[in-house]
């Protein structure tokens, strides 16, 4: 098992106690900073991006250990200044890669999860994409190859600088003094997030913010513009399967109908909603030109039982996540993969009941012919577990399908 999926046992305990902390002290003070719909569809983006990882699926373009091998003109010693310097790389590294995934239509794709809540509180910060398979962030981490900082740092490294961007993703930790000059703070990653004139395309730090203030990206916040949030072509789904590819599937369709094959080429590699002029004026977008009047996608299905029928499909999802990563090591990599988008298919599902979709119903009977194929094909089984575990699943399935069609004749769903 590796470091990253040892330390999700340890560091999922801890962010869903802050979100829950974070709920509290928000009541306390009287200021709204979440809703339950937007915390269901971020903690389900997050448990899609880790099965995701742990499904082992993205393709790296050239790895550091290539580089390392390649290009090492020295090994830095001590250990602990090889640490220092890997610090500084892999942040510096953050940085560029942020900044490129901000910029480029085709690299948008890969971020636009983390920005589609409209909110702005801890549970957003586990809005991670499942469509970034390709990894090519080794190209800018060249500087530590060159003085054999060891692979071994950054793969430990690696999770704890991602698990450190957690924190500051909330709206009740004010200005911090000096810290404000030196690290990403809550103050300026709520301008990050901001779709304000003022704010937009700004603050890329990941813990540092010294790369902002070195290549000309900082913006502090402002007293008298408060950020609006989300994006300027607003998600308007609860489904973090959908909106991982939304933007994907958008460049696809301008690609297509653009005229020009010029255009259809350089559509991919242009400025983040670069859209050619004759595709643009046929098929609109609904964009947001002023944020101070966006009209927030809110849950159309209001019911606190559903409401609650949602949270215990999510931690259905949550606990097939858990059991997936204690057996990974001990699968064939097929019944990995099945287990692995079994669990991202069911997140795909409920959440589109979340979204009042009439497709839902399929979904869930989809996910009914799912369990039953995956229980047949290990002799009734459930991945280790036994007949009880099995008949649990049964259970369960026709469960979810009978409440989903409860609901889908109670209200008015839309098509998709």
């Amino acid at each position: 098992m590796s470091f990253f999926i040892k330390s999700l046992f340890i560091v999922i305990p801890i962010f869903t106690s802050l979100i829950i902390i974070e709920q509290i002290a928000s009541k306390m003070l009287k200021k709204k900073v979440n809703n339950s719909t937007d915390i269901i569809s971020s903690l389900s983006s997050g448990i899609t991006n880790i099965t995701k990882d742990g499904m082992k699926i993205s393709i790296v373009l050239v790895s550091y250990s290539f580089f390392l091998k390649h290009m090492k003109l020295f090994e830095i010693q001590p250990t602990w200044l090889a640490v220092i310097v890997a610090i500084i790389v892999q942040d510096f590294s953050g940085y560029w890669l942020h900044r490129l995934n901000h910029r480029v239509n085709v690299f948008w794709n890969r971020h636009t999860i983390h920005h589609s809540s409209e909110e702005f509180n801890l549970s957003c910060a586990l809005r991670q994409s499942i469509s970034e398979t390709i990894h090519f962030g080794a190209i800018l981490m060249i500087p530590a190859a060159l003085v054999g900082v060891p692979a071994k740092i950054f793969a430990i490294l690696g999770p704890i600088h991602l698990f450190m961007q957690f924190w500051y993703h909330t709206k009740l930790i004010n200005k911090m003094g000096w810290l404000e000059h030196v690290i990403v703070t809550p103050s300026h990653h709520r301008v990050h997030h901001a779709i304000n004139p003022e704010y937009i395309d700004k603050n890329y730090g990941q813990i540092f913010i010294i790369w902002d203030k070195l290549f000309g990206t900082f913006q502090p916040e402002l007293n008298d513009v408060k950020p609006v949030y989300g994006m300027l072509r607003p998600a308007k789904t609860w489904n973090p399967v959908l909106i991982n590819y939304k933007h994907l599937w958008q460049l696809i369709n301008d690609a297509y109908h653009a005229q020009r094959y010029w255009d259809k080429i350089r559509i991919w590699f242009m400025p983040t909603g670069w859209r050619p002029r004759d595709v643009e004026s046929k098929y609109p977008i609904d964009t947001i030109t002023d944020p101070f009047n966006q009209n927030k996608y809110k849950p159309i299905i209001t019911s606190p039982y559903f409401i609650a029928w949602s949270f215990f499909q999510l931690n259905i999802a949550l606990i097939t996540m858990f059991h997936f990563f204690t057996i990974i090591h001990k699968q064939t990599m097929g019944l990995n993969y099945c287990y692995g988008f079994f669990i991202i298919f069911h997140v795909f599902s409920f959440t589109s009941t979340l979204d009042n979709k009439r497709y839902s119903m399929k979904t869930e009977l989809m996910k009914i012919f799912f369990i039953f194929v995956l229980l047949y094909s290990q002799d009734f089984h459930w991945f280790g577990l036994t007949y009880i575990y099995g008949g649990s699943m049964v259970l369960y399935s026709l469960l979810s399908f009978s409440i989903t069609y409860y609901y889908h004749n109670t209200f008015k769903l839309k098509a998709i």
